[in-house]
């Protein structure tokens, strides 16, 4: 049975009085959601996340993040993955830390990396519109990528449809502007660039009446995590995968 600690990766972390301009550095750097917090001596304190972090602007420069900080359960390296499942889906979190004996943080288990081996291990029942939501939050083509970052801490979700005339041409994702290199400058505001110049096509979608095994299966094939439903060139919905959690009993 596979454990924890078999999928345990280093993750970043900060203490808990390190600046929120650090926190905000290390976030749009990098791929992860999360960063867990420590008191010096890499014992837990819980975490922050992009959408708290990113929402303080860069006149508060002096802001420690220790105003930020969520509470957050971890794991220990020996819990089955079926209780590392649980405890991602209670956080809704995308990543859950590790911890040893003395609450000192090993690293952490991200969803991503887990979720291949959830849906192989879960016949998932059920359709894509028995899960999905339907309260799409969506952007324009024209629209600076900037747009992308106030979507993000508004929102907390971390990709978006982008519709043009009613019309589903593309997906704009974190992932996008971290590759494309202008995360920095999308989230300082400072940016021009269109969604047009960085977002994904074609999009990969799903219908209503899919499985939502099959839409599970879409998201390890392509690594993605969110897809937007379509019912013919309709977008009706989006599903992510703590919808696909969520399903699992």
């Amino acid at each position: 049975m596979k454990m924890a600690r078999d999928f345990l990766v280093e993750v970043p972390v900060l203490k808990f009085n390190e600046k929120v301009t650090r926190a905000r550095q290390v976030l749009r750097d990098d791929v992860y959601r999360e960063i867990y917090v420590h008191d010096g001596k890499r014992k837990l304190m819980g975490y922050i996340d992009i959408t708290g972090v990113l929402n303080v602007t860069a006149t508060r420069s002096n802001v420690t993040i220790e105003g930020f900080i969520r509470d957050i359960v971890p794991v220990n390296p020996d819990f089955s993955i079926e209780s590392v499942l649980k405890s991602i889906r209670k956080e809704g979190t995308d990543s859950i830390p590790v911890v040893n004996g003395q609450d000192q943080i090993l690293g952490g288990v991200l969803l991503s990396e887990i979720f291949p081996v959830i849906i192989t291990q879960h016949r998932i029942s059920g359709t894509v519109g028995d899960t999905m939501s339907r309260n799409v939050v969506v952007c324009s083509p024209d629209e600076p990528i900037h747009k992308i970052h106030t979507l993000m801490t508004e929102s907390g979700f971390s990709a978006f449809p982008v519709m043009k005339k009613k019309r589903l041409v593309g997906i704009v994702s974190r992932r996008d502007l971290l590759r494309d290199g202008r995360w920095r400058a999308s989230v300082d505001g400072s940016s021009n660039t269109p969604v047009s110049g960085v977002m994904t096509t074609p999009v990969i979608s799903v219908t209503p009446d899919e499985s939502l095994q099959h839409a599970a299966e879409m998201m390890v094939r392509h690594d993605i995590s969110r897809l937007p439903v379509l019912n013919g060139e309709d977008l009706v919905g989006i599903i992510d995968r703590h919808d696909v959690l969520n399903a699992i009993p």
